[in-house]
This record gives C-alpha cells, structure tokens and sequence, in this order.
C-alpha cells in the first residue's frame, strides 16, 4: 500500500511561530520590535523609540529638542548584555537600521493573519472513506483502522502515526546530522591528505637536492683526484720512459763500439806479420776484456 502523507501538523507550526515571535521581542517594551536597530558591537535589537528612551535616562544632562536629545555624543548599556555602547554625535540616528529583522518582522505578520490551510490527509486505498491514521509496525506503512480490523493487517502489531512519525522524523534528522558530520570528518581527511602531499612533495624535492648537491661534491672530489693521480702516472711514466731511453743509448753505444772492435779484430786477423799482428792484438784484447766488463754491468 503506498499513499502520499503529509506530515506537516498545526501544533508544530504554531510552536515554530510562537518561538519566532520571541525573538522579535523589545527587551524595553516587550512588544514586537517597530523599527530595530543594531547595537553595536553586541549586535542586540531594540526599537528606535526604546533606544532613544534609555540613552535620555543614562544622559539625563544631555540637552533635547522635540524630546529627542541633540547631543553630540553619549553613551549607555545594552538592556540585554549589559555591554556599554558608545554613540557619536548622530546620537541614536547613528544607529544602524536591521532591515533583516524589519524583513522578518513583515514575513512573520503576513503568516500570522493569512488563513490556516486545512491540509488534505491522503485517505487509505482499500477503504475510500477512512482516513490513514495509523502505522504497521510489521508491514512498515501507513494504513487505516478498518485494515487493522477486517483487512490485510488485522494480525499486525499498529501504532499511532504521530507516534511513528515523530521517531522517524528524529531518526531521519539525526541520520542527516551523522551524515553532515561525517562529511566534515572526511573533508578533513582529505585536507589532511592534501596537506601530506605537500609535505611529501617538498620532503623529496629536499631530498633531490641534497642528493644532487651530495653528489656533485662527492663529484668535485673524484675529479680533483683523478687529476692528481693523472699527474702522478704521468710523472712515472716520464721518468721510466727516460730511464730506459737512458739504458737504450747506453747499450747503443756499447752496441757500436763492440762493433768496431769486431771490425778491427777481424782486420788484424788477416795481418800476415806476426810482429804487426802482435803489437795491435794487445790493444785490441785491453778494449774487448773492457768491454766485456762493462756488458756484465
């Protein structure tokens, strides 16, 4: 069974106009406010008229015209807080106006003299002339008497609709309030988890460029040793390369002079005379046993 319910009840709505009407109280006159104004800075309402009244009762010296005071300035306290508040020389005409409570104040007076609507309360399906006034706690819909009796829910547990309604109504506006703060929490999260991206983002952006820095140090410092080391081998190398060019010339000249004395033995060895051969032979022994002695060095 299914029906259209409207659930809006009088007493609710004249409990809601009664708690408007008591906002809009003068706390000076307790009637109805007639031109509010804003006290500022506590931001409390009174009407013009009451306002004037109490500032003239805090500056009783203060001179007047008409019975408004012409003061340049003065000074008296909120009825509601107690806070003191400070006029200039426009007096209470300096006074902000609160058109929202004028505004409110129109709205509140056209409801309050425009006829009641009678609302239409949906009627049950089964049985056109009774009225849907109760609810199947087993079924979970709202049905009529007559059904609870003779019809479909005669064996079902029933309660009143206002009863149901009101439960439904609290359970319905506290899943709205859960739902409303949930959203707070997870929009907090999410900004919690923007604001750890950022700190991720900037943590490895200082990483980076302390890595980076670390290794052109570490880079600077290879480089400056490679240099020296380059420059130690080639040192070393200049100096074997010139020891052993050194030995080279040395051999080579050892080399030619062996050379010599070979040619030279080997033409006093086709000396016929004895007496010629023997005077160069001695010679020419002294420089091989010399040079002998200086190939074994």
């Amino acid at each position: 069974m299914s029906a259209s319910l409207n659930y809006k009840s009088f007493s609710k709505e004249q409990q809601t106009m009664d708690n408007l009407e008591k906002q809009l109280i003068c706390p000076i006159c307790l009637e109805m406010f007639t031109k509010p104004v804003v006290i500022l800075p506590c931001q409390h309402n009174l009407c013009r008229k009451c306002a004037s009244d109490i500032f003239q009762a805090s500056n009783p010296y203060l001179p007047t015209r008409g019975g408004t005071t012409v003061a340049s300035g003065g000074r008296f306290r909120c009825p509601s807080c107690r806070h003191e508040v400070v006029l200039d020389r426009h007096g209470i005409y300096g006074l902000q106006r609160n058109l929202l409570v004028e505004n409110i104040i129109d709205i509140y007076k056209q409801e309050s003299t425009r006829p009641e609507k009678k609302s239409d309360q949906p009627m049950c399906e089964e049985h056109e002339d009774e009225r849907i006034n109760i609810y199947c706690l087993n079924c979970e819909v709202p049905t009529c008497s007559l059904c609870k009796v003779f019809g479909a829910h005669k064996d079902c547990q029933v309660a009143p609709l206002t009863h149901v309604f009101q439960r439904q109504k609290s359970e319905l506006s506290d899943g709205i309030a859960v739902l409303v703060g949930s959203n707070d929490r997870v929009q907090g999260v999410i900004s919690q988890l923007e604001s750890t991206c950022k700190t991720i983002e900037e943590c490895c952006r200082k990483q980076k460029q302390e890595l980076c820095e670390k290794f052109d140090y570490l880079y600077g410092i290879l480089e400056e040793r490679k240099n020296e080391m380059t420059q130690v081998i080639t040192r070393t190398q200049e100096e074997k390369l010139e020891h052993v060019r050194a030995l080279i010339k040395k051999y080579s000249d050892h080399l030619e002079n062996v050379s010599k004395l070979v040619e030279s033995g080997i033409q006093f060895m086709d000396e016929p005379e004895m007496a010629v051969f023997l005077q160069n032979a001695k010679t020419l022994l002294q420089k091989k046993w010399e040079l002998v002695f200086l190939q074994n060095f």
